[in-house]
């Protein structure tokens, strides 16, 4: 069955004749997922995975990209269906979709073979030592056969996404103030340049994206926007069709460069066209439009040299949504909705204690606007304050996390392994304290928001690099340790309890 009448957003669904709460089962195993596998690679891959139905018992899961689709296919579609099965049993397969594409989902069934990634551009890269995992980009052939020779179409644009659909509030008006003037520009060069804007998910950073492309194309100018991902596999494929060259200068010629969700660039050849590509096209003075989930400075992974040309532009944060703003974004979304169902209703004490309760972000509030339209027309009755409460628990739940510090961490850790806090922050290197050291800053990099330089300062006044090297290993021991993985695991639980 359709879980209702719109594609599904995070953690959102609905029930069947029996009344399994598919929308509840969902948000159990997107928490499952994130607690065993870390915040790192849920933020990366997961994030953005939402259910939309549920029917025959197979779960129709959706992404924005082909890439996601197909690195989720490839490396943890068994995993997904074996944590949805925990929670459901009559779930027997997943099939994962490309939201927005229109084109019919062609499954690949948990269990089954799936694509060889071993082979072709990325290995290749691979091998000449770029970071990028060998199996990060192995799209589907429809994919391939509308891409061949590095086609710059770029990411569609969402019709929905504009600035006259944006709500404007203290927390982003200067975020919205400066794209409005981007994409309005016409005079020579460009403004801001590279215009960087940073936000935690939902706040509307990608929102405002897509609202500069609409813009800047309706005044005639050439656009593309890129997703990162999408950037990563046109520079691949263009290797694979030898077509790099042209690539990189059809790439240049643009006269505005929209990139979203830059933190997920990954390895050095990519990172390193990635660099060039800026350059290149703000020493032409074209437009560069940026967005990550963090400040140019903490993206760790990135040459320094990019971060520099990055920060070099204007850097503007979205901070956290306020209670009116809230309340705006929740009446937008009520009305666009009763447009559609004129008989849904939601009294104002209602929407008034959904915007008090959902604090996170946007994108929690069209989440629970639509559950409170999957609760009216599913069970034909009143949205009333009681109901309101049962649709939107695990939301709020979801929402509250404690916030952890790094002392807690490193209190815990040295407590466990019988050594001393003092002993985790000095400069010994044997091993009864190097392995509790680094089992500490894995966790402080997993569990806090820290950056890796600040994680540094906070043990000792080690740099970011001993860090980043610490964390990689420990990840590399937990997949290969299962007695050290399930030894982390309970370090985090009793962290977050």
């Amino acid at each position: 069955m359709r879980v209702d009448g719109t594609v599904a957003s995070d953690d959102e669904g609905g029930r069947n004749g029996g009344g399994t709460d598919y929308g509840s089962a969902w948000a159990r195993v997107k928490r499952r997922l994130r607690a065993e596998l870390g915040e790192d690679v849920f933020a990366s891959w997961f994030a953005r995975l939402e259910l939309e139905s549920v029917a025959g018992g197979a779960a129709r899961l959706t992404v924005p990209t082909r890439f996601l689709k197909s690195w989720i296919e490839s490396h943890y579609l068994d995993r997904v269906l074996n944590t949805f099965k925990a929670e459901v049993e009559e779930i027997a397969r997943i099939e994962v979709g490309v939201r927005g594409t229109g084109a019919p989902v062609r499954p690949v069934t948990a269990g089954a073979a799936k694509p060889n990634p071993a082979s072709g551009p990325l290995a290749r890269l691979h091998a000449a030592g770029s970071a990028v995992p060998v199996a990060a980009v192995a799209p589907a052939q429809d994919a391939r056969n509308a891409e061949a020779g590095g086609d710059l179409s770029g990411t569609p644009l969402d019709a929905r996404l504009t600035f006259a659909s944006f709500v404007i509030g203290r927390s982003n008006a200067l975020a919205h103030a400066a794209a409005e003037r981007v994409a309005n520009h016409q005079g020579e060069g460009a403004l801001y340049n590279p215009l960087y804007l940073h936000a935690g998910v939902g706040l509307g950073k990608t929102h405002l994206l897509h609202g500069i492309g609409h813009a800047a194309r309706e005044a005639g100018r050439r656009v593309i926007y890129l997703t990162a991902d999408r950037f990563m596999y046109g520079f691949v494929n263009a290797l694979k069709t030898q077509s790099a060259l042209a690539y990189k200068e059809r790439l240049r010629g643009i006269d505005l460069l929209i990139l979203d969700d830059v933190q997920f660039i990954q390895g050095k050849s990519i990172q390193a066209e990635f660099g060039h590509t800026i350059n290149a096209l703000i020493d032409a003075g074209r437009q560069v439009v940026v967005a990550s989930d963090r400040p140019p400075t903490e993206l760790e992974a990135l040459d320094e040299r990019v971060r520099s040309r990055l920060g070099g532009g204007l850097v503007v944060e979205i901070t956290a949504l306020d209670e009116a703003l809230r309340v705006s974004i929740l009446s937008a979304r009520l009305a666009a909705v009763r447009a559609s169902h004129p008989g849904f209703d939601v009294s104002p004490q209602v929407a008034s204690y959904v915007a008090r309760a959902i604090t996170a972000n946007g994108r929690d509030l069209e989440g629970a606007v639509n559950r409170l339209l999957a609760h009216a027309t599913l069970t034909g009755t009143a949205v009333t304050m009681e109901t309101a409460e049962s649709a939107i628990r695990d939301l709020v739940k979801n929402r509250e996390p404690k916030r952890i510090k790094i002392e807690d961490i490193q209190k815990l850790v040295a407590s466990r392994y019988n050594v001393s806090r003092s002993d985790i922050l000095s400069e010994r290197r044997t091993a009864a304290v190097v392995k509790p050291r680094q089992i500490a800053m894995y966790l402080s990099k997993v569990l806090t928001l820290r950056s890796l330089p600040e994680i540094g300062r906070r043990f000792g006044g080690r740099d970011h690099t001993t860090v980043l090297h610490a964390v990689r290993k420990i990840e590399k021991q937990i997949g290969e340790d299962t007695v050290l993985g399930d030894e982390v695991e309970l370090l985090k639980r009793m962290l977050q309890d």
